[in-house]
């Protein structure tokens, strides 16, 4: 399958395997594959009988490509002629004839490679295009309970485009079908808070909380105009929904650290939390110095004076390079050299103690880097290295992106994460003044280091 990001191409291959009771592997293919793993992958594969789904097959190099279309038509060639051992790369291994693989493509996003000629006849091109949004929302809300679906999935659907078209053109933003699902979720969860609510109140309410963080000061106001016209005279009788108790810890959290708790950074702590809860990594956007770091250690001070065992890994994907990220082969010897990310991956993913757990990857994102985590940050919720090795998502593990801008990110990397987005005025100059005059000593003279 070949599509835009967000229109269900992997989706669509499990859920086919699923239906025939056939094992399906997901694997984010990335450029440090070579044609040694590859035939590993291939052999086993034709050997167990299961399904292959090949996330971002284009992202391989094609020296490598070109390697596997020899590789695969090799079992392709003994499934034809009903083989039940055959020969593979000089062994003679079994052959159940249940093998098959797909491969999933974005075309035209940075780091694609264009697919040779020899691998494109081997597999039979379907080209997936933007569902019927109005239908998948419908049938979401009337899972979730809504009785009037109809009616709100158009009203969704109406404002989501109209955003798409009259918002600014931010690389943040995301109007697609993950965005909508994720919206969806949240709007169920708050009908079952909140029973007394009417349900265009519900999904007013959740439109708007969930929507708002990820704006720009500029944008809020259309917004919120676009909300007032789809849902007339509701607006202002809906408060946003307040965990008193947290929001008391956030403000002594803040106080502890130096900050000042007033009531914009609250909100952006709230709007993180409530994020964290629906998405398992979240972009923290926003220009240098707006407060982004303070957002965060004040969220896991607040979660720990609540008796949440919080814990955070920071890494600098940027300080070093992709092979001492990730993990590699060695080249010669073929054995496995670890990298920071599956350290702490296998590290986090046996550790049942904490409720939270964090990995913050604080540096500027590019193509060459976040890809590999497509499949961590989409619904498949596993690292997939190199050596074979898949290390699953945990339910208390969440990545935390805190960068400057998303200029280099394509839609599929945007699309998988939730964003919260802190603009510069947000903050503003007087609480760091402030901060800085409570820390002044009682005699005058400089304040000690921050």
């Amino acid at each position: 399958p070949a599509g835009p990001a967000g229109t269900g191409k992997t989706e669509t291959t499990k859920d086919l395997a699923k239906a025939l009771g056939v094992n399906c592997v997901v694997f984010n293919c990335g450029d440090n594959l070579d044609y040694k793993f590859m035939g590993k992958f291939f052999s086993g594969l034709a050997q167990c009988g299961a399904w292959a789904c090949f996330d971002e097959f284009n992202r391989i190099p094609v020296a490598v490509l070109s390697v596997c279309s020899t590789q695969y038509k090799t079992v392709l060639d003994a499934i034809r002629a009903r083989k039940e051992k055959f020969q593979f790369e000089d062994v003679e291994i079994s052959l159940r004839p249940t093998i098959m693989a797909y491969i999933t493509m974005n075309p035209g996003y940075p780091g694609r490679a264009e697919l040779p000629e020899s691998l494109k006849a081997l597999f039979r091109p379907v080209s997936m295009v933007v569902p019927d949004l109005a239908l998948i929302c419908e049938i979401m809300l009337m899972a979730e309970g809504f009785q009037m679906s109809k009616i709100l999935s158009r009203k969704f659907v109406i404002l989501y485009k109209l955003c798409e078209d009259l918002l600014s053109k931010s690389r943040h933003y995301d109007w697609k079908l993950r965005a909508i699902k994720t919206t969806l979720y949240v709007a169920g969860g708050m009908k079952r808070d909140a029973p007394e609510l009417s349900e265009d109140k519900v999904l007013l309410r959740a439109l708007r909380d969930f929507n708002l963080g990820k704006l720009t000061s500029d944008d809020t106001s259309i917004f919120m105009g676009l909300l007032n016209d789809l849902f007339p005279k509701t607006l202002e009788l809906v408060p946003r929904a307040v965990d008193a108790t947290f929001e008391g810890k956030v403000r002594e959290a803040a106080l502890e650290l130096g900050y000042q708790a007033d009531e914009m950074f609250c909100l952006k702590i709230s709007q993180l939390r409530e994020l964290f809860v629906v998405r398992w990594s979240v972009f923290l956007l926003g220009p240098a110095g707006c407060g982004k770091t303070a957002i965060w250690r004040t969220l896991m001070k607040a979660q720990l004076s609540l008796g949440e065992k919080t814990i955070y890994k920071p890494i600098n994907p940027k300080s070093v390079t992709r092979n001492e990220l990730y993990g590699y082969l060695h080249p010669a010897t073929r054995e496995w050299k670890e990298g920071l990310m599956s350290v702490t991956f296998r590290d986090m993913s046996n550790n049942k103690v904490n409720k939270h757990q964090w990995i913050v990857l604080d540096g500027d994102i590019d193509a060459e880097w976040i890809e590999s985590m497509n499949t961590v940050m989409d619904d498949n919720k596993m690292l997939t290295l190199a050596s074979n090795e898949r290390i699953p998502l945990s339910a208390s593990m969440r990545l935390l992106l805190e960068i400057n801008h998303m200029v280099h990110c394509s839609p599929a990397t945007v699309s998988r994460g939730g964003v919260i987005y802190v603009n510069a005025e947000d903050v503003g100059w007087k609480p760091v003044v402030d901060s800085w005059i409570e820390r002044l000593p009682a005699g005058g003279g400089p304040p000690p280091a921050a």
